[in-house]
């Protein structure tokens, strides 16, 4: 190093050579010799010849200076000069011990450490010195001395894992190398990002060194980017971007399906001070329903890519209200309050006219994934045989009590009513209001905060029994349950008992209430969840795995030490429980890098960034929703054709016309022939004729896509059909 200056040189002895510059000063100053001067008197009948070119005595000031620098520059350039050199540990016989990040943070930079520590490796091997490679992913393997060649053997076969690095549990080990060893010189080829123990590993670290030499290396690398907390929003597709420095920058994230073909790209920024953005896909939602995995452009590493799976997609959930007072006061009905509180993360598709047991008989024939009774009451044999064998299938069904339900005699509940409800603070009994005390540990609603600020005036009572304690999620003060669930077959039967209004509670008006339905529309379409059945009958699910993340975020097949997890599994990835796809190939599960509510130091606390509804651990089930190809191969019967489109893609109502539903089918039918088929989207194709927006008879209807078939220049038809008022 000269003067500070992050610069050295191969062979500094050659500098020597600038001593020689004044020595060339003098032989450039004396060569060539001056002419000898003679006098020759003819000669002044040159002088009155004007001279056209003149000839120096000697060579110019500027001329040796050029020459002078050039040759300075050939000795420097001979003595190999090096620009911020690599800092080599010597001047000891002690053994080196390297210390190596192997997380999923050093994968983007991974040639660049590999290059780094075979460099400390060659400079020991050149003193002769033993060298010891401790990689920190993993504390379980043993610390020995080895020779240059072993080491760089066992440098080679080292790669990046697809979790987060604990250094701390890798400190039991070198203490012990250490003090058997004695004397030894350690090198941290460190990436930068503490990952939430970096003040634990750094405090424990200088005490298990002692005073022996200890040098970290960090810098002269790109820096980490992660993605986290991707949100499939009503509009659009989000996802966070973060990243440890600042700066200007500016990247693109991919969109890509199950099958590896891409969807769509998302470009994002960063300010100068900015450490976290966000990319966001503006994609019709039955593409964004097929996204497998959101990645980085150009950055390769695990923490780069996030797998997306069922529990990702936007559901499409029935709400049926019993009361006929929605209809005249629908800013106090009970669907208002549902249909706000669900439309953040789900579809929601209201029942317009019609009596409740012929609603849920079309969303039944949709196959929605979710449907919401709200103060229903005793429904037919043949609606409670479909919706029983819906629920078998995976359906989950959440019912909220009224007067209807509070009187009904029906077995479409978790737990036995009593008929009748409980009026709490009238004027007539003695009880009072009653607030919420706690959610089951083992239910769907575990680790949300109980809110001290929601009365509940009435409510509907369950029998006691010996099981009404493994079915309650959710319970009062007085010890008696708010919200109950049962596990059936594949799909969930729930029960709040109180109104989805505020005649019951204001629990509606919380923001504990879109928490909880959040929860419940989570579990649609995977329904194994603890607590969600009788304690002694839940058998623990468990899935294994499909297919694995290596550390650079390409898929593989999963390695030797995976084992499979529990379908309720919420945690980080682990070497047990590597980040990838879990389960069945038609519903698999997905573990991530990032544990919920868990905090990071210097990536801008990446953990915490995904919420509570984004756990790890996502569980699928085999009910499809209404983006499923199955059920679309074949020719739907009118009739269905008729209720799906009173909540298809054009938004336009069915009004069923009294005892003619056959008939206004068919009418539908024609009037809307060239309906979007949004679930075949195979055939779907962009349309300028289509995106734009008109009115027929005071009603906004729109379409963004038409069949492949109606595609045709020539079809008069289908134009007549598109302008008919």
């Amino acid at each position: 190093m000269i003067a500070g200056l992050p610069l050295s040189f191969a062979e500094p002895l050659l500098l020597l050579g600038l001593l020689s510059l004044p020595v060339l000063w003098w032989l450039l100053r004396v060569m060539p010799p001056r002419p000898k001067r003679i006098e020759f008197p003819p000669t002044r009948l040159l002088f009155d010849i004007a001279p056209k070119e003149e000839t120096p005595s000697r060579t110019p000031w500027w001329l040796t200076l050029l020459r002078l620098t050039a040759a300075a520059l050939v000795i420097l350039a001979a003595a190999g000069p090096i620009w911020n050199p690599q800092t080599a540990l010597g001047g000891s016989k002690a053994p080196l011990v390297i210390l190596l990040d192997d997380g999923w943070t050093a994968a983007g930079s991974w040639d660049i450490r590999i290059k780094a520590a075979d460099e400390l490796i060659a400079n020991a091997d050149n003193d002769r010195r033993g060298v010891a490679l401790v990689p920190l992913s993993e504390p379980a393997r043993d610390i020995t001395l080895m020779t240059g060649g072993t080491a760089r053997v066992a440098l080679r076969q080292l790669s990046p894992k697809p979790y987060s690095v604990e250094r701390v549990e890798t400190l039991p080990a070198l203490e012990r190398f250490l003090k058997a060893t004695g004397d030894a010189e350690i090198a941290w080829l460190a990436d930068g990002i503490d990952t939430g123990r970096g003040v634990e590993f750094l405090e424990n670290l200088g005490k298990t060194i002692g005073d022996r030499t200890l040098t970290v290396f960090e810098g002269g690398a790109p820096s980490a980017l992660a993605l986290v907390a991707a949100e499939n929003a009503a509009a659009k597709m989000t996802v966070k971007v973060l990243r440890t420095d600042g700066g200007l920058a500016a990247g693109i994230v991919r969109a890509i399906d199950a099958k590896g073909s891409p969807i769509g790209e998302a470009r994002y920024s960063f300010g100068p001070q900015e450490r976290e953005t966000e990319a966001a896909f503006d994609l019709p939602v039955e593409l964004r329903n097929d996204i497998a995995r959101l990645e980085i452009s150009g950055e390769r590493s695990a923490g780069a890519v996030q797998l997306l799976d069922k529990r990702w997609r936007r559901r499409a959930i029935g709400v049926v209200s019993g009361s006929s007072t929605d209809t005249a006061q629908p800013l106090l009905a009970s669907t208002f309050y549902l249909s706000r509180a669900l439309s953040p993360f789900a579809d929601v598709r209201l029942a317009d006219r019609g009596a409740p047991q012929q609603v849920i008989a079309q969303f039944l024939d949709q196959r929605l994934p979710m449907i919401v009774l709200a103060d229903v009451g005793t429904l037919s044999p043949e609606i409670r045989d479909r919706l029983n064998a819906w629920i078998e299938q995976g359906g989950v069904l959440v019912r909220f009590a009224g007067p209807r339900l509070a009187q009904a005699d029906d077995d479409l509940v978790p737990v036995k009513l009593r008929r009748g409800g409980r009026s709490l603070g009238g004027s007539l009994t003695w009880e009072k209001p009653q607030h919420m005390a706690s959610f089951a540990a083992d239910g769907p609603f575990a680790g949300l905060q109980v809110p001290k600020d929601i009365t509940i005036n009435r409510q509907v009572l369950a029998e006691p029994d010996a099981v009404l304690a493994t079915k309650s999620w959710a319970s009062l003060e007085d010890g008696t349950p708010l919200v109950t669930g049962e596990h059936r077959g594949k799909g969930v039967v729930s029960l709040f008992h109180v109104g989805a209004d505020m005649r019951w509670s204001d629990l509606p008006m919380s923001g504990s209430f879109v928490e909880m339905l959040r929860r419940l529309v989570d579990m649609s379409g995977y329904t194994s969840t603890p607590g969600a059945g009788v304690a002694t009958d839940a058998k623990a699910e468990t899935v294994a795995p499909l297919r694995t993340l290596d550390g650079f975020g390409a898929f593989g097949p999963p390695p030797s030490t995976a084992k499979p997890m529990s379908a309720d599994y919420r945690d980080r990835a682990t070497p047990d429980h590597p980040p990838g796809f879990y389960g069945p190939a038609e519903g698999h599960r997905t573990a991530g890098y990032f544990r919920p509510a868990r905090t990071a130091r210097q990536l801008h606390q990446c953990r915490a960034a995904r919420s509570q509804r984004h756990p790890a651990v996502v569980i699928a089930g085999a009910v499809p929703d209404r983006c499923d190809r199955g059920r679309h191969a074949g020719r739907r019967p009118r009739r269905a054709a008729a209720a799906s489109r009173s909540t298809g893609s054009t938004r336009r109502r069915i009004r069923p016309g009294g005892d003619e539903p056959l008939a206004d089918a068919r009418r539908q039918q024609r009037r809307f022939r060239h309906q979007v088929r949004l679930a075949d989207a195979a055939r779907l194709c962009r349309h300028r004729q289509c995106r734009r927006r008109f009115h027929r008879q005071g009603r906004h209807v729109g379409a963004d896509a038409v069949p492949g078939a109606a595609h045709g220049a020539g079809s008069r038809r289908s134009r007549r059909h598109r302008s008919r008022p």
